[in-house]
């Protein structure tokens, strides 16, 4: 088991858990590769303005006492915290193929995958221990006690075990989809380091999402599989990500992403804003049934079953 510290100071102490990490989960370092390092990446955002909600056209906030409303400083660890998680997570469920890839090239696309997780987990953990105290400093401890093997991961899609190489190809198609939704959501933050973080995760995140495709397209061309058996898994993975998105409506979205909800506004501003994270899910959720209807025309039509709210807190 992950040997605990009472307390992380220094992000370097987050790097020596994070080594221990790969030990007690069982993950072969030796086949990241010595030429690969974890790093901090920070790419360029669009705007220094807010570009949303209550405080469009101010700077972006640099640091969290710069953020006016602490409510948006939890809803911001919140959010940090969550995406870290799944990271971590991921790597958590797809270990076990490592042994079973069916060509060398499968094997070197997981290890990549894996590793540029990590990284991901490690972007945000930089995040928290660098700007949001000692709160954040056990934040970002907690992300490397969790385990998917003993679902205590944050979100149930990444509690679910990923048995086979159908498995993560259709993970990786789905679940990966949902992650570059939530990235390309978070680069527009006001809160400018999270903002800066996404860039470089967004460029890798891509690859991932096309290897599940690629992936799927092997295995549909090579007619090896009946796609009664797809469409199980299909079923599995679908579920779980429509779940990502949440609940229909939601009561902190709005502080996390766009404004402060000060008293005092027009309740026709207050309304325009809560609109924007449903606009959001609305494209996000068709662009999902599109690519379900293309697969299987006809089939996939049934609602996610109703045991499946594994995002809606």
């Amino acid at each position: 088991m992950l040997v605990k510290k009472s307390r992380i100071g220094t992000f370097d102490d987050w790097v020596d858990l994070f080594n221990q990490w790969h030990d007690d989960i069982g993950y072969p370092t030796e086949l990241i590769g010595k030429d690969y390092h974890f790093e901090t990446k920070l790419g360029d955002i669009d705007s220094n303005e807010i570009e949303f909600g209550h405080f469009a056209g101010k700077s972006k906030w640099e640091r969290l006492t710069d953020i006016p409303d602490q409510r948006i400083k939890d809803s911001l660890a919140h959010l940090i915290e969550f995406q870290g998680d799944t990271e971590f997570a991921s790597v958590e469920q797809q270990r076990n193929l490592l042994e079973r890839a069916p060509t060398q090239f499968d094997l070197e696309n997981i290890i990549r995958i894996n590793r540029e997780e990590m990284r991901h987990g490690w972007q945000m953990s930089y995040v928290l221990v660098t700007y949001f105290g000692e709160a954040g400093k056990a934040q970002a401890q907690r992300l490397l006690e969790r385990r998917a093997s003993e679902k205590t991961r944050l979100l149930g899609s990444f509690n679910e075990p990923v048995l086979n190489w159908l498995d993560f190809f259709t993970y990786t198609s789905f679940i990966d989809r949902d992650g570059k939704y939530q990235l390309n959501m978070l680069s527009r933050s006001a809160f400018a380091p999270l903002g800066r973080s996404m860039l470089p995760m967004l460029q890798e995140e891509a690859y991932h999402l096309a290897q599940g495709n690629i992936g799927l397209m092997r295995i549909v061309k090579a007619g090896k599989i009946s796609p009664t058996i797809i469409q199980k898994y299909f079923n599995k993975w679908l579920s779980t990500a429509f779940d990502l998105f949440g609940q229909d409506e939601s009561s902190t979205a709005h502080w996390a992403c766009f404004k402060s909800p000060y008293s005092g506004r027009s309740s026709k501003a207050a309304d325009s804003e809560r609109q924007i994270p449903e606009k959001h899910r609305r494209l996000c959720g068709n662009d999902l049934r599109r690519r379900r209807q293309i697969a299987f025309p006809g089939r996939l039509r049934e609602a996610p079953p109703a045991g499946h709210a594994f995002h809606r807190r």
